[in-house]
């Protein structure tokens, strides 16, 4: 191993392969299986926070509804306790892909998106939530000089469109928020995006839905769903659930409803945490706006800062197991823990030296157009969503509503947008869809490489809506 290499390994050594965000000592313990017959109005089957926003909502809506929530393993424990921590108020994953797929109602996309984002807010400080919630917002910052123009072109496009939030920040102004000499410029969101502590967001949800009187129950996986007199019933190991309506909160584990898994695909996420920064390291970086970053290529780091000085580095590799398999060996990745390591003392070569603490991975729920869809199943009993693509923090708690709005037949402002009334692509069977992804891959890696010119390849797949998020 080159000398180079070997220090960037060396950075990793005592790396815990754990998630930083559940290595807590305020992590909740587990609640009972459930064990026998239970029966409700509402039964929600996942406990991440798809499940567990749709879960409260349910409850504030009507608190009379009885509802249950089952959850495989224990809240929060999947990409919910795993993510970023970014809670942006998109339900497009990101102003560019809302122009190119529903442009006659992103406003009010964008409008809902913020409500959507001042909600949870609000839902934080009502049942007091202690996740670090920061809504210091997000800046992308470009590192080649295509990156540049193309943030350049977005911030055009947003104003000619009546998008006035965004801040083009020239080098030195990017420069002056977080110090990189990677960075070459940047486009800061102020208000669209908070920072907070994912698994303390879903610890709090929790204890939220407890409050409020919801049924939970952990380690009971939802096994098998069929219809039972007017209402459903879901099969778990050791009992069963007799409900009304029943909302799917599942996101990358196989839906209940057979014909939704075609929609999407496990595509595995790694991210480092570094150890507390000194005074010194802190000042040679600044940041002292704590703002989420994300640099502009097709294979792009996602960083930020956390509560206790530390900065969480993620993104890059996108790794598709052959036939969507899920695996918890897949949740670890050394070769991309280095690469990781590498690119981060790129980005803060003032921070050589600095070690990280802990190192992990999870898979994200895709989609060919990489935001939520929706749906029901069972003449209207059940209603679904899936698809986040990695941006669910926030967008998860406009799917709940989504579900609830379905579950009871109403036709809504969410209800009639031709984003919740239309679904992706679907991806193919293998091995297509392997040679597909890997081929598609491929070619975002080289228009990374070559000014981010798109070959012909990725041109059709933008023309035919099916994309890869890497």
């Amino acid at each position: 191993m080159a000398p180079a290499a070997m220090t960037f390994a060396s950075s990793l050594s005592d790396a815990q392969p754990v998630s930083y965000w559940l290595d807590d000592p305020a992590k909740p313990g587990a609640l009972p299986a459930l064990t026998g017959d239970e029966h409700c109005d509402l039964l929600v089957v996942g406990g991440g926070y798809s499940g567990l926003w749709t879960a409260l909502l349910a409850k504030e809506r009507d608190p009379g509804r009885d509802v249950v929530l089952i959850e495989g393993h224990e809240v929060g424990w999947a990409a919910s306790g795993r993510n970023g921590g970014f809670c942006a108020a998109s339900l497009t994953h990101g102003l560019g892909n809302g122009i190119a797929r529903w442009p006659g109602e992103l406003a009010k996309l964008e409008e809902l998106g913020d409500r959507n984002l001042d909600a949870i807010e609000a839902a934080v400080a009502t049942y007091g939530i202690d996740c670090d919630f920061e809504r210091t917002g997000e800046i992308d910052v470009a590192t080649e000089p295509h990156q540049l123009e193309e943030l350049h072109e977005m911030h055009e496009e947003a104003a000619g469109l009546g998008f006035t939030g965004l801040e083009l920040l020239d080098q030195d102004a990017v420069r002056a928020e977080v110090n990189s000499p990677t960075f070459l410029g940047g486009l800061w969101d102020r208000r669209g995006v908070a920072m907070l502590h994912p698994a303390k967001l879903a610890w709090g949800l929790k204890q939220a839905c407890l409050d409020l009187g919801v049924r939970l129950y952990e380690n009971t996986r939802g096994l098998d769903l069929g219809s039972s007199g007017a209402g459903m019933a879901v099969r778990t190991p050791y009992g069963r659930v007799f409900a009304r309506r029943v909302a799917l909160g599942t996101n990358i584990f196989p839906s209940l409803v057979k014909r939704v898994r075609p929609y999407t695909v496990p595509v595995y996420d790694y991210a480092l945490m570094t150890e507390p920064l000194s005074a010194e390291q802190l000042a040679a970086v600044g940041w002292k706006r704590r703002q989420g970053l994300g640099d502009s290529a097709n294979q792009f780091h996602y960083f930020r800062i956390t509560a206790d000085h530390r900065i969480l580095w993620g993104g890059y590799d996108a790794i598709y197991p052959y036939g969507g398999r899920l695996s918890a060996e897949m949740d670890h990745r050394p070769e991309t823990y280095l690469k990781l390591a590498e690119h981060f003392f790129r980005c803060f070569p003032q921070l050589e030296g600095l070690r990280f603490s802990h190192a992990w991975g999870g898979a994200i729920d895709t989609c060919s157009r990489f935001s939520a869809f929706f749906g029901t199943a069972h003449g209207g009993k059940v209603a679904y969503a899936a698809g986040y693509t990695g941006l669910g923090v926030g967008a998860t708690r406009f799917g709940g509503d989504v579900m609830l709005d379905l579950l009871a037949g109403e036709r809504t402002e969410r209800t009639e947008l031709r984003m919740v009334r239309t679904k992706p692509l679907p991806f193919p069977p293998e091995p297509v869809a392997w040679a597909g992804i890997g081929l598609t891959k491929w070619a975002l890696a080289r228009a990374d490489a070559n000014g981010g010119r798109r070959n012909v390849w990725l041109k059709t797949m933008d023309r035919l809506g099916l994309g890869f998020d890497s």
